[in-house]
């Protein structure tokens, strides 16, 4: 599927909703394309600490998986298998609210590494979603004084940032 007709399957589902769309803006961010949907309804979108807009994300993701399938004519368990084949990278959002949250995650992720960093000891964070721990993970890839792992399992799952003494200052 092209971006134009995942633009177009939005449209329609939004449609079917009955949620008023002012626009949807295609864009790139950190390497995926981004369904931006500008709407007075995104209250509805999105719903507590963007519920919503993660069922939304995954329901869209699922139907252009299934229309690409039924193009190559492919069963769900052929995809399913794993033919090599990548999945398309794309994300949808409501007036900015996932960007924004990413932007609060990094903060809140510079702030506990520097915090590791000053008391030379780990910090837990609070638990959180799979991609917020992902950004988390990568923000702090190329740190040589910290490094982070998940634990917990389920909803629970949360990142700990760890301080590491460097080689150098031994």
């Amino acid at each position: 599927m092209t971006s134009d007709d995942i633009k177009q399957l939005i449209e329609g589902l939004l449609k079917h909703m009955q949620v008023s769309v002012q626009s949807i803006e295609l864009s790139e961010s950190d390497g995926r394309e981004r369904f931006s949907i500008i709407t007075p309804d995104s209250h509805i979108l999105i719903g507590t600490k963007g519920v919503h807009l993660s069922a939304l994300n995954h329901l869209v993701k699922k139907m252009v998986a299934t229309k690409e399938n039924a193009k190559k004519g492919h069963s769900a368990t052929t995809r399913a298998s794993g033919e090599g084949e990548r999945e398309r990278t794309f994300f949808v959002d409501v007036n900015g609210y996932q960007e924004a949250a990413v932007e609060n995650i990094k903060n809140v992720a510079k702030i506990m590494g520097d915090r590791a960093r000053s008391f030379k000891t780990s910090v837990e964070l609070d638990p959180m979603s799979s991609y917020e721990r992902m950004v988390i993970h990568s923000f702090f890839q190329d740190a040589k004084d910290v490094k982070t792992e998940s634990v917990g399992e389920g909803e629970r799952r949360r990142v700990v940032i760890k301080y590491v003494e460097s080689k150098e200052s031994l």
